[in-house]
């Protein structure tokens, strides 16, 4: 054998020659790292992570797999494995401790110690043999692998380090890895080199080229508000803070809603990257119906071409492995100026164990996180997100921003206490007085019924009416087209509807708002965080307090009438085990701490009630957060994957029929075809996908109301409502 190849023909008919793969593998790698001071340790771990290709089994394997067009390994399918010889050279030549998990788990993902010390073991005794044979192949070819001299580690890697900081460079430098690899086998498959983009920092003076236009658009579209004033002084306030801040920093942001805050906190960014020389910045939001939104906004800011939007929910990793690997390459890895997603997409990666869900991590280093909405994360994963987050700050040269209208009091738990904050708004409370718009009612005792909530709101010209399930939304949507009384549609918005159909409601109301035309709407709570409507009169279902202001943020938003009113109700048939589940003990306390003559908008008793709500729920020393926190220290990536969840209920994406049913068809047809499937069929069938809990999902299936299409992605065959979307599980099908 003359030669070593790392994968079969490409389209040129041409092998991927193994040294050339592990430099290429090992070159990115190194710069990936780079970043965050592991350019070294990832560099050797890419430069060793496929020598165990370097044995006559695996080759002969490989060519029989090119013979019968078989991208199967080995004998009788089982595969040769070609991990071991790199983890033995990264644990036992390089000493590398830990960090040979990176090259164990480059395609089944990271595991826990236990397995890498038995794999080590493994390949010191019975599996010796292949082990050596591939090392003495590639060691003349490739010296540097013998691990001669030391791999030099970041500083703080050498001092006592936090345990869980060390864990999080292993997922870090797992990440750049893996995504190396990924990219430089592409490249030899496709003969396509990744296209190169510019750093955030390199993007200021477009950006407010931009910015001036979509102001002027703004203001052409919707006239001048006396809140433009308060809006611009917050947005000079977030570029000083931006130009000024030489260090990584947790920046909260406490803005009122309907000051400006997604404007700004991207001003933060931008100039912040050019002070610091960063590449980009990631804005994670908690639902999908604001992903799509800020995104919008963003396009118009920084060019469409410098924006990518990820919030897919379907599940690659857990396809069958004939279906992965055709799906791959769907999975994005963040390597654009500005990045929106979810906080779920976000943090789930951060703490899962997959390699395609883990790409994309590096690029969380020297980058501006932007957690929009902070307000919404779950208490429950509470702590380990605070500690990832302060581990970002203070080893990965990474910038935190924590923007909300109810600014959590994060400051006062032990992870963050002695952590610096550094506010982009230094006097908060003075702008919620200033931007005081709406007056609270409370309709809490007695309860009210769904039906006396639409029969009393049902004669209101424009009202929106927001509950906290799709359950209650349907039912309140019924009840109040049965009564509505003073013309103009009952609209809806849930996330029962499809990306198109919630974009194309959402562009009716503000019509009928800008208009002055009559319009009533039933929503969920997906309305009331960064969609920009601007009603007379808000109904809110008894929910925290923060859903609360973040509700009357959609009342005289824009401050054009003298006051708006927001009235909070207690439905007494409303789905009261549901709305206890989704927020526990925040619900009891938000009851005794706020009602008639207890503000709401008082930063003071914001910052009492969330001091409460921690205390009650013990969030620092939950059995979840002590059990996540002790398999991160015992490097149990597999338990803490398994552990670690955003929402308690999944979600599904489902295609529904809605919008154009040729390009749906076409685009379904490419996704369950015999060829690769790119990232813009997923993308392009969003506009056509609502979602559904999965085991409501299930049901549907059973039912014949559903199919699975791919991983976490299914079809809808039952009917679509015009109004409601999906209405299976909400009480029945009313049309």
């Amino acid at each position: 054998m003359t030669g070593f190849w790392a994968h079969s023909n490409n389209f040129q008919r041409r092998r991927h020659g193994l040294v050339a793969h592990l430099r290429g593998t090992a070159w990115r790698a190194q710069a990936f790292a780079e970043v965050f001071g592991a350019g070294a340790l990832a560099f050797y771990l890419g430069l060793v992570h496929d020598v165990g290709k370097a044995t006559h089994a695996w080759q002969q394997g490989l060519l029989r797999a090119e013979a019968t067009n078989s991208r199967v390994l080995g004998v009788d399918g089982r595969g040769i494995d070609h991990k071991r010889a790199g983890t033995w050279l990264a644990a036992r030549r390089a000493n590398l401790g830990v960090f040979a998990m990176v090259v164990w788990g480059h395609h089944g993902g990271l595991r826990d110690r236990q397995m890498l010390k038995d794999a080590v073991i493994q390949a010191d005794r019975a599996g010796s043999a292949a082990v050596q044979e591939a090392v003495e192949n590639v060691v003349g070819l490739v010296p540097e692998i013998e691990g001669v001299l030391p791999v030099v580690l970041p500083d703080w890697l050498t001092r006592d380090a936090d345990v869980e900081a060390v864990e999080l460079m292993v997922r870090m430098v797992f990440s750049a890895v893996v995504d190396a690899d990924v990219i430089d086998t592409r490249e030899h498959r496709t003969g396509q080199a990744p296209v190169k983009v510019q750093p955030l920092s390199s993007l200021v003076e477009s950006f407010e080229a931009n910015r001036g236009r979509y102001l002027a658009e703004q203001l052409r579209r919707w006239g001048s508000s006396p809140v433009d004033e308060v809006r611009a002084r917050v947005y000079a306030k977030a570029v000083a803070a931006g130009s000024g801040a030489g260090e990584p920093g947790i920046y909260p942001f406490a803005a009122p809603t309907g000051a400006g805050k997604t404007i700004a906190a991207a001003g933060f960014g931008v100039y912040h990257a050019r002070r610091r020389g960063l590449r980009r910045m990631i804005v994670a939001v908690p639902f999908t119906s604001i992903t799509e939104q800020n995104a919008k906004v963003y396009r118009s800011l920084f060019g469409a071409e410098n924006v990518l939007e990820h919030h897919s929910s379907v599940d690659v990793d857990d396809m069958a492995d004939d279906r992965r690997r055709q799906h791959r390459f769907a999975v994005e890895n963040w390597d654009a100026p500005v990045v929106v997603t979810t906080t779920v997409q976000l943090f789930e990666s951060l703490f899962d164990c997959r390699p395609a869900a883990m790409r994309k991590l590096h690029r969380l280093a020297g980058a501006v996180i932007v957690l929009d909405e902070v307000q919404a994360l779950p208490d429950a994963m509470l702590m380990p997100i605070l500690t990832v987050l302060r581990h970002l700050v203070e080893y990965f040269d990474t910038s935190v921003v924590l923007a909300s209208a109810t600014q959590p009091e994060y400051f006062a738990l032990d992870i963050f206490r002695d952590v610096p904050a550094a506010p982009l708004i230094t006097e908060p409370q003075q702008l919620f007085d200033e931007l005081r718009r709406v007056r609270f009612e409370w309709r809490c005792r007695p309860k009210p019924s769904f039906a006396e909530i639409a029969e009393e709101s049902a004669d209101l010209r424009q009202v929106l009416l927001i509950v906290n399930t799709t359950r209650d939304a349907a039912r309140l949507h019924r009840e109040l087209s049965a009564v509505r009384g003073c013309g103009g549609p009952v609209l809806h918005l849930s996330t029962r509807m499809a990306g198109a159909h919630r974009r194309k409601v959402l562009k009716r109301i503000n019509l009928r708002l800008r208009l002055g035309r009559a319009v009533a709407v039933v929503s969920t709570q997906l309305v009331e965080a960064g969609v920009d409507v601007d009603f007379p009169v808000v109904y809110r279902a008894l929910a925290p307090a923060e859903a609360l202001l973040q509700a009357a943020g959609r009342c005289n938003r824009h401050g054009v009438r003298a006051e708006g009113r927001v009235v909070v109700f207690e439905p007494a048939d409303g789905d009261i085990r549901a709305a206890q589940l989704i927020y526990g003990s925040a619900l009891d306390i938000t009851r005794t701490q706020f009602g008639p003559g207890r503000d709401l908008d008082q930063l003071l008793a914001m910052s009492r009630y969330y001091k409460t709500r921690y205390a009650v729920d013990g969030i620092e020393n939950s059995s979840t957060a002590v059990r996540i926190r002790q398999l991160r220290r015992e490097f149990n990536f597999t338990k803490v994957a398994e552990l670690f969840t955003m929402i308690e209920e999944r979600t599904v994406s489902v295609v529904v029929p809605y919008g154009d049913a040729t390009e749906r068809r076409e685009l379904l047809e490419e996704l369950l075809g015999e060829g690769p499937v790119g990232p813009s069929v997923y993308r392009r069938l969003q506009p056509y996908t609502a979602s559904l809990p999965r085991r409501l999902a299930a049901r549907a299936v059973a039912d014949g109301l559903a199919r699975v299409l791919v991983g976490d992605l299914y079809e809808w065959l039952g009917d679509y409502h015009r109004d409601r979307g999906i209405d299976y599980g909400t009480g029945g099908f009313i049309f």
